[in-house]
């Protein structure tokens, strides 16, 4: 057998350089790490997601007129506003119910009649802070209906922060 013609890879007659193995070529090493570098970004650890901070806890609590009325969005204080006698958080709404909003009068205040009349004028709001909550007793089917529809809005949107009482009733 002529050695030209033989398949043997030790001749010496051909290629001087070594065979290598196909797993241990250049593209297949290359190939294996870019596998493994994929790998290790699928299977590295993540570090834990963390949620958003949450706004500051409300407690419940008893409010006075008086205690009511810094509560209006002034001097960084959030908007709080009292409907037949629970106190919501409306700053959510503060554009609507915060300094310069559309009922800004209500913000720090009771509400129930303005809102039962559908009127935002400083009449419909109690002038003595220190005197008995407004009863609502003169207001008629419609404006009690009224104002049965507004707290059911502000129960659907805003939190109850606390309830109204007058001066002296506060335990």
């Amino acid at each position: 057998m002529d050695a030209s013609t033989t398949s043997d890879p030790t001749s010496k007659r051909g290629s001087t350089a070594p065979i290598s193995s196909p797993i241990t070529s250049p593209i297949n090493l290359f190939l294996l790490a870019v596998l493994l570098f994929f790998a290790y970004l699928r299977l590295r650890p993540t570090p834990p997601t963390t949620l958003p901070k949450g706004p500051p806890p409300v407690v419940f609590r008893t409010f006075t007129p008086p205690d009511l009325k810094p509560y209006n969005g002034e001097n960084g204080m959030p908007v709080y506003l009292s409907v037949r006698g629970r106190v919501f958080d409306v700053t959510p709404g503060k554009n609507f119910y915060g300094p310069g909003g559309p009922y800004e009068n209500f913000a720090g205040r009771d509400a129930s009649r303005g809102l039962a009349c559908g009127s935002f004028d400083e009449d419909m709001l109690t002038k003595n802070l220190e005197g008995p909550l407004d009863d609502l007793h003169d207001l008629g089917e419609a404006e009690m209906q009224s104002l049965k529809d507004w707290e059911d809005r502000f129960l659907e949107k805003y939190l109850v922060v606390g309830k109204l009482v007058a001066v002296g009733e506060k335990a």
